[in-house]
């Protein structure tokens, strides 16, 4: 789905009879607006996120255009009113390329809209005039003065809603000063200002950049390098995002600046409020570098979890290449890696093939040709189209581990896609997986169109370990932030919850037999440390999540939207815990524009000798 602003017909309203605007509009209007008062834009958008006009029809609202698109205008006042709950600038739909020039003095009939972009039921709504007359009274007229974010008005800190339940535009308190959705509803169609303006995620394919105004000045939770993290209860409403549909916008990475204000008209599309820049930011490319972790030592194992996002061995050498670089360079080569989104070896053409033998090959001899090891790989084909990702794909996980150092795998026969693995007591109390590779609970439906956890069985000088390498359901079809439904619904989160109980129950057999036994579960869990799926892992298991334990600057490992968050998750059961060990997040990808992959690679190196 493409993002611009796109108008094939007639705008929704929201279901009020389309008459003039006599007595009953007048009744709509605040107090104050009486017969002989001009009908100006803030009496049109009102104090809510629907115009208590919607439906009806204007005459001669007065304004001056401030930006323009293929289909219609920005039109603000300028000569506000004083309450800054009602919104001063609105968008004229003009259907055709407009006739007027921005700085144009003009007067608008016609009649208040209310358009949903996307056609997504999801998307909050942003006011218009349709069917507009548009009369010219004067050119080169000085533009509204921009309100400056972070000095004329400030977002709020930490909460988006925190009254509405369920539909935002039927229920709860408006309320600007309280939440980041009010706050730039009330903002809506406006032009904005943001000085000191740093970017807290990179740009997008589609031009678009998250950033916070005044340096993030009195924003949450700052990551070390720039970005702005995720918290329970905080989702950083401060952020804007900047979008390209009027005028270009720079290539950025998180932690990047701008040489001046940066300046635009307030829009809503695709689940977030956009400030269409009305010119080309410059962008001061002073964001941090990549990082590098440090190598293992002498008796040190290290395991790394790396989603390497839709790898197949139709992708041109150069991803290959990037991704070697990386677990050479910047990894340090771990003795394990814990790798997802291997695709079979076509990739998205869908005809039936899902062995990945030659996806991994390319990956293997291009870690060989950067100076890494020979590493060798574990893992099992899914059921043609049964484990969901990208259509034709067939994603899996696997393992990828050096042998070189002292790391075995135990290879034990009969895997396949849908056995399932199960744990026995080989005498003395000690765990032993019936098969390795095996998956776990292949059949159960909370796997359903989505990827299977598979357990792997190691020995690392003598000592063994389970490893379980996951990659759990996305959170892709969650409702957005600021979207429509308020607190948004997290539709996908049952089932990762009920594939963690599936993850959870397979540890516990393992520990019922041993319960000291060395156990590792990592990969894309896709939720957050403290989500119920996480709790769902750890409890009763004893398991302990690395990411939790990092300190919040530190506590990332994707970015999203501008929200630095934890997706990636390496937890080791209690007795590895306690052992000597140092996590890194190693930050590569998710603040950069040209990235290898969207999540950021983590290593622990365990000292178990």
């Amino acid at each position: 789905m493409g993002k611009r602003r796109v108008r094939t017909g007639h705008a929704a309203v929201t279901g009020l009879a389309v008459a003039g605007l006599g007595l009953a509009g007048l009744a709509a209007l605040p107090a104050g607006a009486g017969a002989a008062d001009a009908v100006r834009i803030h009496h049109i958008q009102g104090a809510a996120h629907a115009s208590p006009l919607a439906g009806q029809t204007v005459a001669d609202v007065p304004g001056v255009v401030t930006a323009m698109t293929s289909n219609g205008f920005w039109l603000q006042d300028p000569q506000p009113d004083a309450d800054p709950a009602t919104s001063d600038g609105l968008f004229v739909f003009t259907r055709t390329r407009p006739t007027v020039a921005v700085g144009d003095a003009v007067t608008v009939s016609g009649q208040v809209m209310e358009f949903r972009p996307g056609n997504s039921a999801t998307n909050l709504t942003t006011t218009e005039i349709g069917f507009p007359t548009v009369t010219v009274v004067s050119s080169g007229s000085p533009l509204p003065a921009a309100t400056r974010i972070g000095t004329d008005r400030t977002p709020p800190p930490a909460t988006i809603e925190d009254d509405a339940t369920g539909d935002v535009e039927t229920s709860g308190t408006f309320d600007p000063a309280a939440d980041g959705i009010d706050f730039y509803e009330s903002l809506e169609g406006m032009r904005l200002d943001l000085a000191d303006a740093v970017a807290v995620g990179p740009t997008n394919s589609f031009g678009e950049i998250p950033v916070l105004a005044r340096d993030g000045d009195g924003a949450g939770v700052r990551t070390a390098r720039g970005g702005i993290v995720v918290r329970r209860h905080d989702f950083n409403p401060e952020r804007i995002i900047l979008d390209d549909s009027l005028s270009r916008t720079p290539t950025v990475s998180v932690g990047d600046h701008f040489a001046e204000p940066v300046t635009g008209v307030l829009d809503y599309s695709f689940g977030n409020y956009k400030l269409q820049v009305t010119a080309p930011p410059v962008a001061v490319d002073d964001g941090p570098g990549r990082e590098t972790t440090r190598a293992a030592g002498p008796g040190e194992l290290s395991v790394a979890t790396f989603n390497v996002e839709n790898l197949a061995a139709t992708n041109a050498q150069a991803k290959y290449d990037t991704l070697a670089d990386l677990i050479v360079g910047n990894l340090r080569s771990p003795d394990l890696i814990n790798i997802e989104e291997i695709q079979d070896n076509n990739g998205a053409a869908n005809d039936g093939t899902v062995a990945a033998d030659q996806t991994v090959a390319k990956l293997v001899a291009a870690v060989t040709a950067a100076g890494g090891p020979a590493y060798e790989w574990r893992s099992i084909d899914p059921v043609n189209g049964a484990d969901g990702g990208e259509p034709g794909g067939n994603i899996r996980q696997g393992f990828l581990f050096r042998t070189d150092r002292g790391l075995r795998f135990v290879d034990r026969p009969g895997g396949d896609a849908t056995t399932p693995v199960g744990v026995v007591d080989a005498g003395g109390h000690h765990a032993r997986l019936t098969l390795s590779p095996g998956r776990i609970d292949p059949a159960n439906a909370a796997f359903t169109n989505s990827r299977k956890p598979l357990a792997g069985e190691f020995t690392w000088h003598g000592r063994r370990l389970i490893v379980v390498a996951n990659h759990w359901n996305s959170k892709g079809g969650d409702q957005p932030l600021f979207g429509r439904f308020q607190p948004p619904a997290l539709t996908t989160e049952a089932q990762r919850v009920a594939q963690a109980a599936a993850v959870s129950e397979f540890v516990k057999r393992v520990q019922a037999i041993d319960r000291n036994a060395d156990v590792i579960v990592a990969g894309d869990l896709n939720d957050f440390p403290w989500s119920p799926p996480l709790r769902t892992l750890i409890g009763g298991t004893g398991l302990v999540d690395l990411p939790a334990l990092l300190p919040a600057v530190e506590r990332y490992t994707y970015v999203f939207e501008g929200n630095s968050q934890v997706l990636d998750h390496i937890l080791l059961s209690s007795g590895l815990a306690r052992r000597p060990h140092v996590y890194d997040v190693v930050h590569v990808n998710s603040e950069y524009p040209d990235q290898a992959s969207d999540h950021e690679p983590g290593v622990v190196r365990l000292r178990l000798g």
